[in-house]
């Protein structure tokens, strides 16, 4: 497992260093917060009646970057991240997940995210059909849902093992 770094973004920084170095920080606190769990402490639901697990909530983060990025603004003609069972983006854990395929998902989706985002400029707008808004909102959006689901995480973790903290 490869280690994980964070680095907070500069303090003075332009809008792009800025904004993706945010995202980027709690990208790799999200990585955090699912290492050191076993498979089975990943994909219990430690907070009842809640059906929330760590390993799902990194499974939809996964999800929404490869909606918000590579289909929504780059228009990649991608598989998509939703069943039609669950449209909207539900936490669903499959039987051959672990830690460690979901941590590389989340990876490899989190890459193809940057590769998208360092190419663009800020004012451009998403390509596919009917989107209309532009890469800096995918980013501001992408800070939201992750550092709220990053709270989820944080009671989640908290109740299962203990641990707390960034």
């Amino acid at each position: 497992m490869p280690e994980i770094t964070r680095v907070r973004p500069a303090e003075d920084a332009d809008e792009r260093s800025t904004l993706t170095g945010l995202l980027d920080f709690l990208r790799s606190t999200v990585e955090l917060k699912l290492t050191g769990l076993t498979d089975a402490q990943a994909f219990a639901r430690p907070v009842h009646p809640s059906a929330l697990t760590p390993a799902g909530i990194v499974k939809h983060l996964t999800a929404v970057e490869r909606f918000w990025f590579a289909i929504d603004f780059a228009g990649l003609d991608i598989e998509w991240p939703w069943t039609e069972e669950d449209p909207h983006g539900g936490f669903p854990i499959a039987p051959d997940d672990t830690v460690d395929s979901v941590l590389a998902a989340y990876r490899a989706e989190c890459a193809r995210s940057r590769e998208i985002t360092a190419a663009a400029a800020f004012d451009d707008r998403a390509r596919s059909d009917g989107m209309t808004f532009t890469l800096r909102y995918a980013v501001a959006h992408l800070i939201e849902e992750t550092a709220r689901h990053l709270g989820h995480l944080d009671i989640l973790r908290e109740s299962t093992d203990g641990q707390v903290g960034e």
